[in-house]
């Protein structure tokens, strides 16, 4: 199967709309999205009645949720996979304060989304008593309207498909967001005369993206030419391999070094030699070493372009070339968009559009992109040298046990904890890693795994996630719809017992007060119970095992683990590990700005 594919065959046609949702199942089915996530609620019932009755299996498949948050997971961690959007309905304005930090994740990392709310009658006189009221709004995307791209509530069928297709173009026209469409009940439940004309749309990607200009182009290209010491800041890329190969093609072209970050996921090799090690979620040494060297900086939709050059400052005179489209999105209510860089020149595309750019100007050969010596993350698994056989396990031995145990896999990690040193995982294909959720929360990664599962499912690939232990409590709901829908996958959860990214910063503020630092863990622990994290899954039809907290048995219980998502079902794994950041990400929380 190829990720991300849109349904290729003829489907047959459904009966002719009887009624105004009816029309809007339509459009969804013609978009060709396969899947609309959502947790029931009254407000959309005509809509969910077309989706069952009148579309009967024609498409879009329901996938159903415990909570509105979960569903939005879902469908950001699908994109993440397919840089394509799904459907997500939400109950009224409950269902969408449910689902709002979910909604702002999927904002900061730019993915598209197409979410469908709906309203009880906006005609106050067909409002039943008390429970219509309180779930009506006069103005309901104004709760989310600071961090999606597009909203509308219409007032008709026809204006409701419209408004469906300005959002369904908006949603994949780059920079990439969530867009929001309100679904009055009167409109969904409006019996209809004649059968509406449908919206001329596109399906997959938007054809037409926004391109730089050919001066500035140019002027880029003159800079990187005359650079003694590139350095290319890898950030948010696509998972298509050949807009990874021509990122491949370009730093070598330029003989430069290559940063990446987790937080934008695998758009590099990292074995590659021009790779700088130490990828993590802030810049690490040898990361601020490469940039004081630097004399051209060419930052490819790198998340806080400002914020990173500041780790590294130098007295030289430091040109940047910045691609990226977050000028195009931001507003004054969400910071999303971090400091403000300074740069020499702004290529206003995304950062692969960018790269095919910058190779036309430079005039190489972009057909050599597809003999590029392959840096698989597959290869060379390290024998663990000095790792200990047994005893308490630390993160870096969880994740060389993982590796171990996967060596023969092909796996996406959809997930990593905080702590997680780059170094510990290679990454080889655009596939190999997703990145983070882009808003920062605690409680999407369940639910992103599942989605990023969800399209991965019938692929030659595993969907693996590292989650901590305070992420996967907040959504842990979230895995039902694995086990419901038969969607495999892996997670491992990394069990320090502790909201440990907190006691960190109170460390901090206990050294700065001069106060005392072992009390940093009152209000933080998860602990005195500790919570069964494998028997949370086990209740929800998956398959949990542990808690593991000696290394010895940790080998085992990925075998084992690895044996069940082999047979088709989700499993989560509670391993015990002991609370610690590495150098780099400690540094990172607790430098200044």
């Amino acid at each position: 199967m190829k990720i991300g594919a849109q349904k290729a065959e003829e489907l047959p046609s459904p009966e002719a709309a009887e009624w105004g949702s009816d029309a809007i199942a339509d459009f969804l089915r013609n978009t060709g999205i396969p899947f609309i996530a959502l947790n029931p609620g009254a407000s959309f019932r005509g809509l969910h009645d077309s989706l069952v009755n009148h579309l009967d299996a024609k498409g879009p498949d329901m996938i159903m949720c415990l909570h509105e948050e979960h569903a939005v997971a879902l469908a950001h961690g699908y994109a993440k996979v397919t840089g394509l959007p799904l459907a997500v309905a939400l109950h009224s304005n409950v269902g969408l304060m449910h689902a709002s930090m979910a909604i702002f994740n999927a904002y900061c990392d730019r993915v598209p989304m197409l979410i469908i709310g709906a309203n009880g009658p906006l005609d106050a006189a067909k409002r039943r008593p008390w429970i219509d009221w309180i779930h009506s709004s006069a103005d309901q995307p104004a709760i989310v309207r600071n961090y999606i791209k597009w909203d509308d509530t219409p007032t008709s069928v026809n204006a409701s498909l419209e408004s469906l297709a300005r959002a369904w173009d908006i949603a994949r026209t780059a920079p990439q967001g969530p867009t929001y469409v309100v679904l009055d009940t009167e409109v969904q439940e409006t019996p209809l005369l004649e059968n509406p004309l449908q919206p001329k749309i596109t399906v997959g990607l938007a054809k037409d993206q926004p391109v730089a200009s050919a001066e500035s182009v140019a002027r880029a290209a003159t800079l990187l030419i005359s650079a003694k010491n590139p350095v290319l800041l890898m950030g948010r890329g696509s998972k298509n391999l050949e807009d990874f190969q021509r990122r491949i093609r370009l730093a070598e072209e330029l003989n430069a070094r290559v940063i990446t970050d987790l937080k934008a996921g695998s758009s590099f090799p990292t074995k590659h030699p021009a790779h700088v090690p130490g990828s993590g979620f802030f810049l690490g040494e040898r990361g601020q070493e490469a940039l004081r060297s630097a004399d051209v900086v060419l930052a490819l939709d790198w998340i806080d372009v400002a914020g990173t050059l500041r780790q590294a400052p130098t007295g030289e005179s430091r040109k940047v070339i910045s691609a990226g489209l977050d000028q195009m999105i931001i507003n004054g209510w969400s910071k999303d968009h971090q400091a403000r860089a300074e740069v020499d020149v702004w290529l206003p595309t995304t950062g692969d559009y960018a790269v095919s750019q910058l190779l036309d100007a430079l005039k190489v050969d972009t057909g050599r992109a597809a003999a590029l010596t392959s840096y698989s993350s597959d290869q060379d698994v390290q024998d663990g040298g000095s790792v200990p056989k047994a005893g308490p396990i630390q993160l870096d031995q969880l994740a060389h046990a993982l590796r171990s145990s996967l060596a023969k896999e092909k796996t996406t990690l959809v997930r990593l904890p905080l702590g997680w040193n780059g170094d510990d995982w290679p990454f080889g294909d655009p596939l190999d890693f997703l990145g983070y959720d882009g808003g920062g929360g605690i409680g999407s990664g369940p639910g992103m795994t599942v989605g990023a599962a969800l399209a991965l499912r019938g692929s030659d690939r595993i969907a693996v996630s590292v989650l901590g232990d305070g992420d996967y409590m907040m959504g842990v709901q979230a895995l039902w719809t694995a086990a419901h829908d038969d969607i495999p996958f892996l997670a491992v959860v990394a069990n320090n017992r502790s909201y440990f990214n907190d006691e960190v910063h109170q460390e901090r503020v206990a050294l700065a007060r001069d106060r005392d630092v072992s009390r940093k863990w009152i209000g933080q622990r998860i602990d005195e119970p500790a919570p069964d994290l494998a028997a949370m899954a086990r209740a929800q039809g998956l398959e949990g095992l542990g808690p593991i907290r000696d290394l010895a048995d940790l080998p085992d219980a990925l075998d084992e683990a690895l044996k069940t998502v082999k047979s088709g079902r989700g499993v989560v794994v509670d391993v015990v590990v002991s609370p610690g950041y590495n150098s780099d990400m400690k540094a990172g929380l607790v430098r200044e700005p």
